[in-house]
């Protein structure tokens, strides 16, 4: 074996070990200082409009599109959810509490199947004022949705203000969520 080869051999298991090895440190020190996030993923449609879609409603309802959010007459939620989800579970209780304070949270089922999503809400209790079907996925590709529940934050000027991946829970509700209240209502 060449001498080049021996040292690539060594080389690069040794570079993806250091490399791995700061990854890791650099996490460590930021769940130290209370900065690691790992649902603070980054969106691009912060600061931006919804992309253009049009789903049809769950189950005969009515759907809604990208111009449905064009002017809300309060700030509102937007979430992704599927009954196949079990974060989604997970938060169906904050959700239902976020909309008995009248916050509308309009629902986009996810890659599921109908009766299961009406199963599901029956069970779990119906947050949203409306439901579209997302039956394909494609519109969450367009969103930049990575998996469910994922909940945007649209203001009154129909501006995505934030986004978050995972299920709602208290703590970002009565952190996050309440100050973004306060400050676009």
């Amino acid at each position: 074996m060449s001498p080049i080869r021996r040292r690539l051999l060594f080389g690069v298991p040794l570079a993806l070990a250091v490399t791995g090895g700061e990854g890791f440190y650099i996490i460590l020190r930021r769940m130290q200082r209370n900065d690691y996030d790992p649902h603070a993923l980054p969106s691009p449609l912060v600061g931006k409009r919804p992309p253009a879609f049009s789903l049809p409603g769950l189950n005969g309802g009515p759907g809604f599109t990208d111009t449905d959010l064009l002017a809300p007459p309060r700030p509102m939620l937007v979430n992704w959810f599927a009954s196949w989800c079990i974060p989604c579970l997970q938060e169906a209780q904050t959700l239902d509490q976020l909309a008995q304070t009248g916050l509308p949270i309009w629902g986009i089922n996810y890659e599921d199947k109908p009766d299961a999503a009406a199963q599901y809400l029956a069970q779990n209790g119906n947050p949203y004022a409306r439901i579209a079907a997302d039956t394909s996925g494609l519109t969450a590709i367009n969103w930049g949705v990575y998996g469910v529940p994922e909940t945007y934050f649209i203001d009154k000027t129909g501006i995505v203000r934030w986004r978050y991946a995972g299920p709602l829970t208290d703590d970002i509700v009565n952190g996050t969520l309440r100050q973004l209240l306060q400050r676009y209502s």
